[in-house]
C-alpha cells in the first residue's frame, strides 16, 4: 500500500494533473498531493482520535475510504476521456470500481491504458510488458463483466485454450 499511495498514485495523479492543465487549461483532479494528502490525514486522524478516545474518530477512515474511491473514479473517467479526445473507444468500465474484484480488474487497465496513451503521446510504441502478456484482461480491447467472467482466455495465458464457460446467466453481452 505504502508503494502505490506514495509512488504511484500521487506520481499518476501528478502527472495527470499537470497534462490537463497544459492542455485544457484546468485540471479536474486534485494532483498527487491533493489526492493522497486527505486520504492519509484522515486516516492518520481516524487512528489517533481512536487511541486517545475521541468520540466519532472511526468514521474517519470511512471518509478516507470514500474519498479515494472518489479520486479513483474521477483517475478512470479522465482515462477514458483522453482516449475519446483522441477519436478512441474508452477503455474501462468506470462503474466497476464499486465491485470488489472487478476494482483490481479495472485499476489494473487503468494502469495500462494510462501507460498506453502516454507512449502515444510521446510518438512512442508503447513497451512490451509481460505482466500484461500473463494477465491478457489488463491489455485486451474493452469487454463486459459476462464476459470477463465466462471467458477464461482473458483471465491467464495459461487458460488461453480452454473454451468460454457455457453459464445462463453470464450469456448475452
Amino acid at each position: 500500500l505504502f508503494w502505490y499511495g506514495a509512488g504511484y498514485k500521487i506520481l499518476v495523479e501528478e502527472e495527470l494533473f499537470a497534462y490537463e492543465r497544459a492542455r485544457l487549461g484546468v485540471a479536474r483532479g486534485f494532483g498527487g498531493p491533493g489526492t493522497m494528502g486527505p486520504f492519509v490525514v484522515l486516516n492518520a486522524l481516524g487512528a489517533l482520535g481512536l487511541l486517545v478516545g475521541v468520540a466519532g474518530s472511526s468514521t474517519l477512515p470511512v471518509l478516507a475510504l470514500l474519498w479515494i474511491f472518489y479520486t479513483q473514479y474521477l483517475l478512470y473517467s479522465r482515462v477514458n476521456e483522453l482516449y475519446e479526445v483522441k477519436g478512441l473507444a474508452p477503455p474501462l468500465h468506470v462503474w466497476w470500481l464499486v465491485f470488489p474484484g472487478f476494482n483490481l480488474v479495472v485499476g489494473l487497465r487503468q494502469v495500462h491504458f494510462l501507460a498506453r496513451f502516454w507512449a502515444f503521446e510521446r510518438g512512442e510504441d508503447p513497451p512490451k510488458d509481460p505482466v500484461v502478456d500473463f494477465f491478457p484482461f489488463i491489455g485486451a480491447d474493452r469487454f463486459t463483466w459476462r464476459e470477463f467472467l465466462r471467458q477464461p482466455k482473458l483471465w491467464c495465458r495459461l487458460l488461453q485454450d480452454v473454451p468460454d464457460l457455457e453459464i445462463g446467466f453470464l450469456q448475452g453481452p
